[in-house]
């Protein structure tokens, strides 16, 4: 049995143990496998891991090399150094810079933004231990999963920087804050097992009865996080109080990415943008709008150009078709756009687009005074959105012969599938 994975530190702020969410399938739903095993592989994985990344390149621990990296080539080493350049352009390309960097994209981005923030030398980070909590973070994203692994996790850290550099954010924010948001950004989804909540919930997992079939998911993403920075003691030269502040921060931070929590948030940021009572000199309106901001690089990929966009869709419904398929394997009721046969790709990311993305991105567009960004966002977002609603036709007629993504139930927004999207644990 796989029981309670909590440890207790010296906060009282429950962490898990890494390794304790092994990938997902039947066997481990009804808890009659052991995940010993599986975590003492993880745990050599990951210290083979770490040693070879480390001493194979600089560029992973934040310092851009004048040798060449032993992992890499030359010309994929130039491309990464040049690509690290302009990690705050919007039209970056995660998937090629995961390649340049041989599936390291999160450690690689994360320690060149530490040390572009000053963040290392302001905390007197040890250069060691936060290549090895970044890489302890890493390594526990499923790469298995289409959508929800390490790749996501760098895609949502790149454009959480971006929202950092955003003028009407970036003149207020501290050291803290700049440090708070890519941390969460980049352990948001953290052992994400490739299902949603409510998969959980019916399948009575140890996870959804751990955390009460309550923000299952992003619980267990904080409490990892907090698990994995307490073993590494990356932060454990700092003051206590701060340890305990910098925890509770991030469980805010990750916890608001809940989608169904998506209500809530859209209704505070429009009463502050009504209001105009924002202060971002306020830490609990700065804090506030740092939610907003990772909600955003969350969802954000409607909002790239299309053919990384298409990428993204494509991957979430795979991970979407793949739950279904287990649940109709084992005779479950398939949840909501899970189900390939009816829930086309187009038709379920035009109801994403129409009742979270939109609404989000537009009050976002209002905060920040229109940038430059933000409307460069919502004029993709508009573009993408056309571009599903030209495929819908070409998916009925695929679809009429047995193949293709299945024949869609709903063709357009304002459907009820659609608008499940909003209650049902994991959006696109």
């Amino acid at each position: 049995m796989l029981g309670d994975v909590r440890l207790r530190g010296q906060t009282g702020v429950p962490a898990e143990r890494r390794g304790s969410y092994p990938f997902i399938d039947f066997r481990l739903l009804n808890n009659t496998t052991h995940s010993g095993e599986i975590g003492t592989k993880k745990k050599v994985k990951r210290l083979l891991s770490f040693q070879r990344y480390f001493h194979a390149s600089r560029l992973l621990r934040g310092i851009i090399p004048q040798a060449p990296l032993h992992l890499l080539d030359e010309d994929y080493l130039g491309q990464a150094r040049h690509m690290l350049s302009k990690v705050g352009m919007w039209d970056f390309d995660i998937f090629l810079f995961d390649r340049l960097t041989n599936g390291n994209s999160l450690v690689t981005l994360l320690c060149h933004l530490f040390n572009a923030h000053g963040l290392i030398h302001h905390f007197k980070l040890d250069m060691v231990t936060l290549h090895r909590f970044l890489v302890m973070v890493q390594e526990d994203y499923h790469s298995q999963n289409p959508y929800h692994n390490a790749v996501h996790a760098a895609d949502v850290t790149q454009a959480m920087h971006c929202y950092l550099k955003e003028p009407k954010l970036a003149s207020s924010l501290t050291p803290l804050d700049i440090m708070l948001g890519l941390l969460a950004a980049a352990a948001h989804d953290v052992d994400h097992p490739g299902v949603n909540q409510p998969f959980l919930i019916k399948t009575n997992h140890h996870l959804a009865n751990l955390y009460q079939n309550m923000s299952v998911l992003e619980n267990h993403h904080w409490r990892s996080t907090i698990g994995m920075l307490r073993e590494s003691r990356l932060l454990a030269h700092l003051p206590k109080e701060m340890t305990q502040d910098i925890e509770q921060q991030l469980g805010s931070l990750i916890l608001a990415t809940d989608i169904n929590r998506q209500n809530e948030f859209l209704t505070r940021l429009k009463a502050h943008l009504h209001n105009k009572d924002l202060s971002l000199e306020d830490v609990h309106d700065r804090h506030f709008m740092l939610q907003i901001a990772l909600k955003c690089a969350d969802i954000c990929n409607p909002c790239r150009i299309w053919e990384m966009s298409k990428q993204w869709s494509e991957r979430v419904c795979e991970e979407f078709y793949r739950q279904g398929d287990l649940e109709q394997k084992f005779e479950l009721e398939i949840s909501p756009l899970c189900n390939q046969q009816k829930d086309s790709i187009p038709s379920i990311q035009i109801g994403f687009m129409t009742y979270i993305v939109e609404p989000l991105f537009r009050e976002w567009a209002r905060f920040t005074g229109h940038s430059a960004l933000s409307e460069s966002m919502l004029s993709h977002l508009a573009h993408n959105k056309a571009q599903w609603k030209r495929l819908l036709p070409n998916q009925r007629r695929s679809s009429s012969g047995g193949g293709g993504s299945g024949s869609p139930d709903h063709t357009g927004p304002g459907t009820e599938a659609e608008g499940q999207t909003v209650t049902e644990g994991d959006a696109p």
